[in-house]
């Protein structure tokens, strides 16, 4: 009955997709493996990447409809899908994780920190979750998550913080990501799909949309963040040592007793 239901080569993508998922979820193991294997790290450190993850078993299911189908099945199935999207998605992630954008993101957000009145951590972590989601709607959601996501890594999830504190992060970061791509008509993909269609510009995304996101944006991360994060300010594990040094968002300044 099963095999009446589905044909082999999707059973063997329902199977391979799986696999993907669980996949996902197991780099650390193939990180693991690269220690302990030595003889085959490079192959581990390469399956240990989650970015590789789904390309590499988009890889196996061509192979395995060429297997089972033939040659025209799989070229044809391959000449019928458009990567133009996730081609971009992929091109704008890498630009924006370049040592170039991601260093003058930061001294940005340093400088705007300057201006707020609170503990530097606080207010570069303000920002980072509602200034930066903004960005997706300019630069493309991908591109702010990904700037995001690379300062909170640096400059605090490698820090002594709870992970309570770093899953909530996340998941607020997702939150403001998602409706920050709302001030344009060009960025954010679900905006996309609909603008041409309903003719939105611009100006009617910020005037009907956008200012709401960006309100949401920051009373969702002052009330959640700042406000907790300012009662506890004496358990962030530094100040910014940024602003003199040029190293790091959290490095602590070195004292007058040690100078």
């Amino acid at each position: 009955m099963l095999n009446s239901l589905a044909s082999t080569p999707e059973l063997i993508a329902t199977a391979l997709f799986a696999l993907a998922v669980l996949h996902t979820f197991s780099t650390r193991f193939f990180a693991h493996l690269a220690h302990v294997q030595p003889r085959h790290a490079g192959l581990w450190h390469l399956l240990a990447e989650v970015e590789v993850v789904f390309g590499f078993w988009a890889f196996v299911l061509i192979a395995s409809m060429f297997l089972f189908s033939g040659k025209e099945a799989a070229t044809g199935y391959l000449e019928s899908r458009n990567f133009t999207e996730p081609m971009f998605v992929f091109v704008i992630m890498v630009i924006a994780a370049s040592r170039p954008i991601l260093q003058t993101v930061t001294t940005t957000v340093r400088l705007l920190a300057a201006m707020i009145p609170l503990h530097d951590a606080v207010a570069v972590f303000f920002l980072c979750l509602s200034v930066i989601p903004l960005l997706g709607s300019f630069i493309t959601e991908p591109a702010a998550m990904t700037l995001a996501a690379l300062m909170l890594r640096d400059c605090y999830f490698r820090q002594q913080l709870s992970n309570r504190l770093k899953y909530a992060t996340v998941g607020m970061l997702f939150v403001n990501i998602s409706i920050g791509g709302a001030l344009t008509n060009f960025a954010a993909p679900p905006v996309l799909m609909v603008a041409s269609k309903w003719q939105w510009d611009s100006l009617f995304m910020l005037s009907q949309f956008g200012w709401k996101a960006a309100a949401s944006t920051f009373h969702l991360s002052v009330h959640s963040y700042c406000t907790p994060a300012c009662r506890m300010r004496s358990s962030w594990p530094g100040r910014m040592g940024g602003r003199e040094s040029g190293e790091g968002v959290m490095k602590t300044r070195p004292s007058s007793e040690s100078s």
